[in-house]
């Protein structure tokens, strides 16, 4: 049985921090480097701060940089919250994306600053906790899923085709209906273009298929989320999971797959069954979330900041792929 004392005496233990992953149009973010004095000295992070009793989390980020970066936030959205023990305290990360700021950030505690790439990260050691959120970084805004079995085959990857070219970077092959012969020509081709784009590609469901053609990861549905005992092993790459609810987010977050895709958020043609979430479900469902979300259903591009402003990663499409 649960001792309420005891849990609120853990929750009270809890440090309470903002971060703020401060990232340039090119992609670049900034990290910085703990100055001596501070437990884990020499380590990099992502700067940011405790927030303070009745503090108000991106009022604390924004007082924080202004002290030690000497920026203050103009445009900055929620991302995702993450829960990390050291040997000195646990703590509750809450990152931000701050995409507009103003003044040019500089030490102002002697710590070092560095900007670098998610994929190419050169300065060591990183602190423990950022282990997932460098590799969230490397997952694009939006994520493309296909319907092939709809559009035909040809259309599909013409379509597919010019949505790298317009700088696509994560497909996932959703084609149920479609034979296996079928599919392992198409997956097979779709691979093969998306990989000249440095892209990633999920299969769907089937994580035997996943390996064999060579595809980056597995995407799960929500019932196979749910019949889970594990998640597959690191082996088979990237695994994402279908979510529509508060009790499948919370078993993608047992699992620890590396992104689920939350939905419908708008009336959507593939899944008429569902009612739809709306914005405000949508935003409340995934607050204080531990893993990166694509919002699903009805969406354009130009959805895309308004997924961001509620906590989204980014968006998920399969008819808006132009």
């Amino acid at each position: 049985m649960n001792n309420p004392s005891i849990n609120n005496a853990v929750a009270n233990s809890i440090v309470e921090v903002a971060a703020a992953v401060i990232t340039k149009p090119d992609g670049s973010f900034l990290l910085t480097c703990r100055p001596g004095g501070k437990p884990f000295s020499g380590y990099w992070e992502f700067p940011g701060g405790k927030v303070e009793a009745n503090e108000i989390p991106l009022h604390a980020l924004d007082r924080e940089l202004q002290e030690e970066l000497g920026i203050q936030i103009k445009h900055a959205y929620p991302w995702f919250t993450r829960v990390f023990s050291y040997s000195h305290a646990t703590v509750r990360l809450r990152f931000f994306r701050v995409v507009e700021w103003q003044g040019e950030p500089f030490a102002r505690e002697n710590q070092q600053l560095s900007w670098q790439f998610p994929n190419n990260v050169t300065v060591t050691p990183m602190l423990p906790a950022n282990a997932p959120i460098l590799r969230a970084l490397s997952l694009p805004p939006v994520f493309a899923i296909t319907h092939a079995c709809e559009l035909g085959v040809d259309t599909s990857i013409m379509q597919i085709k010019r949505a790298l070219q317009n700088g696509l970077r994560l497909i996932q092959i959703r084609e149920k209906d479609m034979d296996k012969d079928t599919l392992r020509t198409f997956a097979s081709q779709i691979i093969a273009l998306a990989h000249t784009f440095d892209a990633k590609v999920l299969i769907n469901s089937d994580v035997k298929l996943s390996r064999e053609f060579g595809a980056d990861g597995v995407h799960l549905t929500s019932s196979q989320l749910m019949s889970l005992f594990s998640r597959p092993g690191p082996e088979y790459g990237w695994c994402s999971a279908s979510c529509h609810n508060s009790e499948e987010l919370f078993m993608a977050e047992q699992f620890g797959v590396d992104f689920v895709v939350l939905g419908p958020v708008l009336p959507t043609l593939s899944h008429l069954e569902l009612p739809s979430l709306g914005w405000r479900k949508f935003a409340s469902l995934i607050q204080g979330y531990s893993l990166p979300v694509y919002a699903l259903g009805g969406l354009q591009y130009e959805d895309l900041m308004s997924a961001q402003e509620q906590g989204a990663h980014g968006i998920a499409m399969m008819r808006g792929i132009a």
